[in-house]
């Protein structure tokens, strides 16, 4: 999204009835990937994020206008999601959430497909560090992945 216009965003808990937008917005970002494998309908999804995310773990927004453009998923010193809309990715949001979800954090662990060299570069300059690599056995989508940690 280029604009000559500044587009304010703003972070909020999410709430229930976000539940349909965040799970679209998931969709659209892993669609954006050719090396992801599609393994769940836009039910199944919609499903995931409704009964297991908004209520097991903190989820906050970023909203452009009344769009939402991208969300961070934490559970304990796990970041269990972040993805952003792919027309909104480069401009700082998934900063400002990932800064803002984890601050209190003194440890913060994820796990990140290998060849997502874009989230691999994005975490590794907030100071994530690779501490272990998997083969895809422990993962649905069976692709392999990398354990990153942060530690303050």
């Amino acid at each position: 999204m280029t604009s000559s216009q500044p587009v304010d965003i703003a972070l909020r808990p999410a709430t229930a009835s976000d539940a349909a937008a965040i799970a679209r917005l998931m969709r659209a970002a892993l669609g954006s990937f050719d090396w992801m494998p599609v393994v769940h309908t836009p039910a199944e999804d919609l499903s995931f994020i409704r009964d297991i995310v908004l209520p097991r773990q903190q989820v906050t927004v970023a909203e452009a206008g009344e769009n939402i453009v991208g969300f961070i998923a934490v559970s304990s010193d796990w970041v269990e999601q972040l993805y952003l809309d792919p027309a909104w990715t480069g401009q700082g949001i998934g900063s400002r959430l990932l800064v803002q979800a984890t601050a209190a954090l003194p440890v913060v662990k994820l796990h990140c497909f290998q060849a997502n060299t874009g989230a691999r570069r994005f975490y590794e300059r907030h100071g994530f560090v690779a501490e272990s690599f998997g083969d895809g056995a422990t993962n649905e989508e069976g692709l392999p992945d990398i354990l990153y940690v942060r530690r303050r």
